[in-house]
């Protein structure tokens, strides 16, 4: 594997704020798993969930791939080996 090439500024502050958003969903998720009838978790939910996708398209697009096996696109050549991965920053 190749050393870590540092990213500018925005990879951080995007993958920071898709972090954030995996948080909440995650909890959210959680909550829903004991209280399924809240219309109102459901609703913030899927709120996130469509604001997470946008998120998470844009920053693959600029700083390619955030998940391998299919789950998001790649540019040509093939960004997968790239470093620093999602995890490594």
């Amino acid at each position: 594997m190749e050393p870590q090439k540092p990213c500018e500024p925005e990879f951080y502050e995007l993958l920071e704020q898709l972090q954030a958003l995996d948080f909440v969903l995650v909890e959210l998720n959680l909550y829903l798993d004991t209280h399924p009838d809240d219309l109102q978790a459901i609703k913030q939910f899927n709120v996130l969930t469509q604001e997470r996708t946008q998120l998470a398209n844009v920053f693959q697009e600029k700083y390619g791939p955030l998940q391998g096996f299919g789950r998001a696109y790649s540019r040509y050549p093939f960004e997968w080996p790239q470093v620093p991965w999602p995890w490594q920053v």
